[in-house]
């Protein structure tokens, strides 16, 4: 491998490592070295990087030995474990472990990558339902200035990681057959169903994904004031998450300007064209690096209200993509802020959800 960076990914042999992997590849991400990390049961396992078949080791204390850049994708308990004991690390987490800790940086960067430059050596990944809302609402809050949104999610299986994709697939299989669907990553049957059920339930109600939305939009936007509401559903779809917002703006909205401004942001693109049925979708949006915006009407609940429809691959923008990006920029920026520099190949630990 050419000169670049010393890379690890734990938690490679799940959805968002295999994600990570590939866009490594695809991006032309600076690897000097890689290093594949997962639990024991995965270890000795080996994956495909360029033309290397590279073994996966068990993720340990002495992991991150030499390594300048780790992306995490085994969850909060994992990333609270591992993290902070990367002591020269950037760390990049895509899990909720740090994400509203007041000090740690939560970013997209098409809104707020300023705040890279903020970090202490923490830097989060937001929620990927928070991410593929907020690409869309963003730009509008920029013209006409957001005060209130109520939504709902149409979440993909892949969402909950691959065991979800799995359980999908044999369901349906199960089904076609004639024999009963037995749930064991979610609560319900998935395939053929739907229900309001993203994460733990909390005391008021809401589930933690729900809450999710609420508070990280806050952040990311510098918009302490904002409030929200969402109604969370998984839905049997393999990947890419839709999200129907109701968003009510302090300024007057126009469709013709909400149109533009959306058309023109980095990362979005407009597709709506309802009269020839042409609006996101999950199965055009899979495998896209890019979240889609359509349905964009005026809301007639609501004052200075607009209505719209957002879809994007949760495991590319809503997780490996965003995560890659923070630490493109971080390299371009020259980690300022942080703990090194590009010159000598600072150090970031990327985490997954």
């Amino acid at each position: 491998m050419s000169a670049g960076f010393h890379v690890a990914i734990v938690g490679a042999t799940g959805a968002v490592g295999e994600e990570l992997i590939r866009l490594l590849q695809q991006r032309e991400f600076p690897v000097r070295s890689l290093k594949l990390l997962a639990s024991p049961k995965s270890a000795g396992k080996t994956l495909s990087f360029k033309d290397e078949s590279i073994a996966v080791e068990t993720l340990s204390n002495d992991s991150f030995s030499g390594v300048d850049i780790a992306f995490f994708s085994a969850g909060a308990a994992t990333s609270k474990e591992f993290a902070r004991k990367a002591t020269s690390a950037v760390v990049i987490d895509n899990s909720s472990a740090f994400r509203m800790e007041k000090e740690v940086p939560l970013v997209i960067p098409e809104i707020n990558g300023e705040d890279i430059r903020k970090h202490q050596g923490i830097i989060a990944v937001p929620n990927c339902t928070t991410i593929v809302a907020l690409m869309a609402l963003y730009p509008l809050h920029q013209a006409f200035r957001v005060k209130r949104v109520i939504a709902s999610s149409y979440q993909a299986v892949s969402g909950a990681g691959a065991k979800a994709i799995l359980e999908l697939d044999r369901q349906v299989k199960d089904h076609v057959a004639g024999d009963p669907l037995k749930p064991q990553v979610f609560p319900h049957p998935i395939a053929f169903n739907v229900f309001p059920h993203v994460d733990v339930f909390l005391e008021n109600g809401y589930t933690k994904e729900e809450q999710k939305f609420l508070n990280e939009s806050r952040k990311i936007m510098h918009h302490p004031t904002l409030r929200a509401s969402i109604t969370c559903v998984r839905v049997p779809v393999y990947r890419a998450h839709s999200v129907a917002i109701h968003a009510e703006f302090e300024q007057p909205v126009s469709l013709d300007r909400a149109r533009d401004v959306l058309a023109k942001f980095r990362g979005l693109e407009l597709v709506d064209a309802p009269a020839t049925n042409h609006y996101p979708m999950p199965l055009e949006c899979a495998g896209k690096e890019n979240c889609q915006v359509g349905r964009i009407r005026i809301d007639t609940a609501l004052d200075n209200g607009l209505a719209f429809w957002a879809c994007g691959d949760q495991l590319l923008k809503g997780a490996a993509l965003n995560a890659i990006q923070i630490a493109e920029a971080l390299g371009k920026d020259g980690g300022r802020g942080g703990r090194g520099n590009a010159d000598s190949a600072e150090s970031a630990v990327i985490a997954g959800n």
